[in-house]
Parts: C-alpha cells; structure tokens; sequence
C-alpha cells in the first residue's frame, strides 16, 4: 500500500508500486512510474517520462525529469531512467535527454547524489557513485562505477569519469578521467590514483602495486600516450585492473587529463 500525502499532486496517468511515499506539496507528472519502496519527500518535482526504481529516496526541493535547456531541444519525447537504491539529496537536478544523442538520462543503482547536484541531458551514472554537494555535469558526460566527484567539481560536456577515478574539491574536468585516477585543480590535472578507494573496496596488494606501475607508465616516464598504451598491453593481460585502466584510455574521445 502506497502512503500519499493529501496535500500531494498525482497525475492520473502517473504509476505508482505498493509501498511508495509521496510527501505533502509534490508533484508528480504525467508518464512517471516509480517502484516498490521508493520514498519522494515534500516539494519534490517529478517530470515525465521518467521511471524510477526501487528503494530510492528523494528529498525535498528536488526536479527530476525536467526538460533540458539544451537550445536543440523542441519537446520531443525523451526520458529518464533512474535504477534502484539511490539517494538523491536536497535541491538536485536531474534533466532527461534529447534526441541528439540517447534520448535518455540514466542513472544505475546505489548511488548518492549529494545537495545542489546537477546531472545534465543524456548523462550516464554507473552503480556506486558519490556526487558531492554541488557537483555540476554537463550534457553527455558518463560517470562510471564508484567514481567519487568531490564537491563543486564541474564537468565539461562529453567527458567520461572512469571507473573508481576521484576528483578533489572545485576541480574543473574538460577532458577524460582515466579509470582510479585522482585530479585536482582547474584545470584538472592528474596526481595519483584512488588507492584508498580501492583498499577499501577490496583490491589486493598485486593488484594496487601493479596499477601503481602502470599509473607511472602513463604519467611518470615521459612517454607519448600511444608509447605508453603499447607498454601497458603485457600488464592488461596479466592484470585485469590494468585492462580496465587501459581501455579506459583507449576509448577516450577528447584526450585524457594530464
């Protein structure tokens, strides 16, 4: 059984599971679905279509699926995914896509998108992610797996946050952030790796040594990112952590932070 407050606002076309909270003065759109357990404060916004999982909990102040500024954008049908035990603090913002890319916005499971948080159109969050108070993403961006972005960092339109990569306070992102690393400053620029993260998430001592390795391969010799990507094609296949941190780099579009 769902709780709805009163003094809420449902569109009738909105799908709501068993166990849903509404609080007083939301309102939630037509073409929104949210699942089983997910619980929306007072004051939330909630804009469709967008479909919101399970066990997430949004509080007061938020806007979520909202059209986007974008100039392109002229109203046609795009949406918001959002997946299941997220936590979505106060004053976020959550735009849906436009046609020009995915025409969807996508966030994945377990994450906390800290106060004043911004995810801008056709952005991709992983699983296990931190968006630290203020964090603003542009249109486009992917933030991957338990990537942690400190607050007030801002990123640029197209850029990709690699998996388990840091950034520190009011860091600027205009190009890629290889996978572990940690950036600082505006610009950003590369300093070390997420090794904290990763001990305590689990990684074994081999696996932090040989990251640390590669790491210096990249950023230490001097070496052309193409020198060093052919230097890392030996530790990728013994080392599936390297693999990640190399394809990382691979795939990068708009060059990587150095």
């Amino acid at each position: 059984m769902s709780l709805i407050d009163p003094r809420a606002i449902i569109d009738p076309s909105a799908v709501l599971a068993d166990g849903v909270e509404v609080g007083p003065w939301s309102i939630v759109g037509a073409g929104v679905e949210i699942g089983e357990g997910t619980v929306i404060g007072p004051h939330v916004i909630l804009k469709g279509p967008t479909r919101i999982g399970r066990h997430n909990r949004i509080y007061q102040f938020s806007s979520i699926g909202e059209d986007t500024p974008d100039l392109k954008y002229k109203g046609e049908e795009t949406r918001l995914v959002i997946g299941d035990h997220n936590v979505i603090r106060e004053g976020v913002t959550i735009h849906r896509g436009t046609v020009q890319d995915r025409a969807e916005t996508t966030l994945g499971d377990h994450n906390l998108i800290m106060a004043y948080a911004h995810i801008g159109h056709d952005s991709v969050i992983g699983n296990h992610c931190i968006l630290v108070n203020n964090t603003a993403l542009a249109g486009h961006v992917h933030v991957h797996d338990w990537a942690i972005l400190s607050g007030f960092t801002l990123v640029h339109q197209y850029c990709h946050i690699g998996a388990h990569s840091f950034s520190g306070m009011g860091t600027a992102i205009g190009k890629d952030v290889p996978a572990y690393v940690t950036v600082f400053g505006n610009p950003a620029e590369a300093r070390s790796m997420n090794f904290e993260g990763m001990r305590r998430r689990g990684f074994s001592d081999e696996a932090i040594h040989a990251l640390r390795r590669a790491y210096k391969t990249v950023y230490r010799r001097g070496l052309t990112v193409e020198q060093a990507l052919l230097d890392l094609e030996e530790p990728a296949r013994l080392h599936p952590e390297v693999d990640v941190f190399l394809k990382s780099i691979q795939s990068s579009t708009r060059g990587i932070t150095r």
